[in-house]
């Protein structure tokens, strides 16, 4: 399917969008109110660089969001964490809005252009192409890490008593507690959602370890806040159950699934997919046809495809996902963890066995049993049978191409 052609499937909403190139890699991440008209004007670019990376690109996918200023932030992050080779900063710097904070002992945050700067600030973020979606996404921010605008202000402005304002002259709030809110406040508009949730996850382990239950209950709710502008509000809270009910260290971001079709030692097949934010990412989706492994071994099978999947990633340095789900049960787990240990990777890891949708763990004799209705089994569900879909696929093409060839050189399969 050509670029036009897939442009004319995209939904007419806001999201995000990425040009990808033939091994699935993202050649362009951008930002759109209507996703669909974003990526046919692109289609009739003249600019050499874009269409340099549309010569290059081979499909187009998407993430949809809430909000332009959902967005905008989503945005920052994907272009940190995947460094697309044609997103390059904007040029004419002084024309576009940047997010300035100042020098000042407790640093005051606000909006400008280069030329209404009259010193010079700590710290500038930027430049951003929409000034009205900058200034709603600060809004936003604000209500999660509150911050000073105004210059030695005498006493509480309106925004101290709406929350926005820690009004540090009144001495509620030390300058090391502020700098850490300002410094969270940026790793958002610069897209480091895992330093920030990480740096979040270890200041609440360490209130609750000192019994501080109420600052860090407060730290908890300020983490789902957080968590909140990177996805939607039901992919929100299945993937935080998930985190709590596998005991996972940190919030798991993104999650592998593998699985493996076989039928009778014929065409063995492998598959990773990739969810991202409780949703599938398929840019990152991949297949394996099965080479070492003669005959029906699962557990086999399974080994070969962490062991080809993450020494690759290991040695192109990608970044390792926060969980890995295999379809099936103890030895299936057993088998991967092998395999892991061999790499020397420590990747959270579990097994969903379909009978009775037990989850196994390495170090667990027995399997946890969620509740059916409980929407982190659901998650795993949905992963487990989406990489069930994908591998199956696979299989039935692999086995398609075998009979075509039987059949051509008159041979009975």
């Amino acid at each position: 399917m050509s670029l036009k052609e897939i442009a004319k499937t995209l939904p007419v909403t806001c999201g995000v969008y990425f040009f990808k190139n033939k091994e699935g890699q993202a050649l362009y991440i951008g930002k759109a109110i209507d996703i669909k008209k974003r990526i046919i004007s692109h289609l009739r670019t003249i600019e050499p660089r874009l269409q340099l990376m549309l010569s290059q690109a081979v499909n187009v996918d998407y993430e949809l969001c809430a909000t332009e200023e959902q967005a905008l932030i989503l945005e920052a992050s994907l272009i940190r964490e995947n460094k697309p080779k044609y997103n390059v900063e904007l040029k004419d710097d002084k024309s576009y809005p940047y997010l300035v904070i100042t020098n000042d002992e407790y640093p005051r945050v606000f909006i400008a252009r280069l030329t209404q700067l009259k010193e010079k600030p700590a710290r500038l973020l930027g430049p951003f192409t929409n000034a009205v979606a900058l200034k709603n996404s600060l809004n936003m921010i604000r209500k999660i890490f509150p911050f000073c605008t105004c210059k030695r202000p005498r006493r509480a402005c309106l925004y101290v008593h709406l929350g926005l304002c820690p009004c540090p002259n009144e001495g509620d709030v030390t300058r090391r507690k502020y700098l850490a809110a300002i410094d969270s406040l940026c790793k958002v508009f610069t897209g480091e959602r895992k330093a920030l949730v990480s740096s979040m996850e270890r200041e609440m382990a360490i209130l609750a370890k000192a019994h501080k239950f109420e600052e860090a209950a407060k730290m908890r709710d300020k983490l789902t806040e957080v968590y909140t502008l990177y996805a939607g509000k039901r992919q929100v809270n299945d993937v935080l159950l998930l985190k709590k009910y596998l005991g996972l260290n940190k919030i798991p971001f993104t999650i592998d699934c593998l699985d493996i079709a076989c039928l009778s030692g014929k065409d063995s097949t492998g598959s990773a997919v990739v969810f991202k934010d409780g949703l599938p990412f398929k840019g990152l989706y991949r297949r394996y046809k099965i080479k070492t492994v003669p005959g029906v071994d699962d557990f086999a099978m399974i080994a070969e495809v962490v062991r080809r999947r993450y020494l690759r990633m290991k040695e192109e340095r990608t970044p390792l996902p926060d969980l890995l789900v295999v379809d099936g049960g103890g030895a299936q787990v057993s088998a991967a963890k092998r395999e892991l240990d061999g790499l020397g990777l420590n990747i959270p890891l579990i097994g969903l066995a379909k009978k009775n949708e037990e989850i196994y763990f390495p170090s667990r004799a027995l399997p946890l049993v969620l509740p059916k209705a409980n929407p982190a089994l659901h998650l795993l569900q949905r992963l487990r049978d989406e990489a069930h879909r994908f591998t199956h696929g696979y299989h039935l093409l692999l086995r398609a191409k075998r009979l075509r060839r039987g059949l051509f050189r008159g041979k009975i399969i």
